[in-house]
């Protein structure tokens, strides 16, 4: 038993000798020391650890969702953005190039300056029930203003906006008119705006047109 303590001692005397003398065993013991430390904290926190870990892992799952719907959303914003402005910049355009009117306000002032300075015309409004559907394809009454003067006779259409399609009911108009009263009339379309493609059709029916031809 005594010598077993014997033998303690002298291995830690001799440990203790190879710690003050000998620079790399200490480093070595030390850096095992510092190692176990390391070990031994990390065993103690192993848990809290993973569960931190899970935790950011989740919040950043739920990150990425909620940047994808910030992308979703402002691809639909600019959508949304681009057919306002597109909007805007029509109507802007109209607007300030012609005034914004309803057709009837902008039928309203053309009798108004034909009647008040253009004496020599009365305004009437012609109407009839066109049962063979020569104007709309379809049996329909057919209403249009007349300019008249003598024997001359004008039917006016008032748009605020023309296009072929006016053009082609205007001369359908006419068409009737001549077959029911047996005089052929002059046919005038007065629009603020009148697309540049209704001209050609205007020109081949007959029928005047007031107004600014725009592409």
């Amino acid at each position: 038993m005594r010598g077993e303590i014997d033998l303690s001692l002298r291995l830690k005397k001799r440990f203790l000798e190879l710690l003050e003398k000998d620079p790399e065993f200490k480093y070595t013991v030390a850096g095992y020391i510092g190692l176990y430390e390391i070990l031994k904290r990390l065993d103690e926190h192993g848990g809290a650890i993973k569960e931190l870990q899970e935790t950011i892992k989740k919040q950043g799952e739920a990150i990425k969702e909620l940047q994808e719907a910030v992308r979703k959303l402002g691809e639909a914003v600019k959508d949304l953005q681009e057919a306002v402005r597109d909007l805007s910049t029509k109507v802007n355009a109209i607007g300030n190039r012609y005034g914004v009117v309803t057709e009837e306000a902008f039928r309203s002032s053309i009798r108004y300056l034909v009647e008040d300075l253009l004496k020599l015309y009365k305004v009437e409004r012609w109407i009839y029930y066109d049962s063979e559907g020569l104007v709309y394809g379809r049996p329909s009454v057919v209403e249009v203003d007349m300019l008249i003067r003598d024997g001359e006779r004008i039917l006016v259409e008032y748009k605020a906006y023309a296009d072929k399609s006016d053009v082609a009911e205007l001369g359908n108009i006419g068409k009737l008119y001549e077959k029911v009263t047996g005089v052929k009339p002059r046919l005038l379309l007065v629009a603020p705006t009148i697309k540049m493609r209704a001209r050609s059709l205007a020109e081949e029916l007959g029928v005047e047109l007031r107004g600014s031809i725009i592409d």
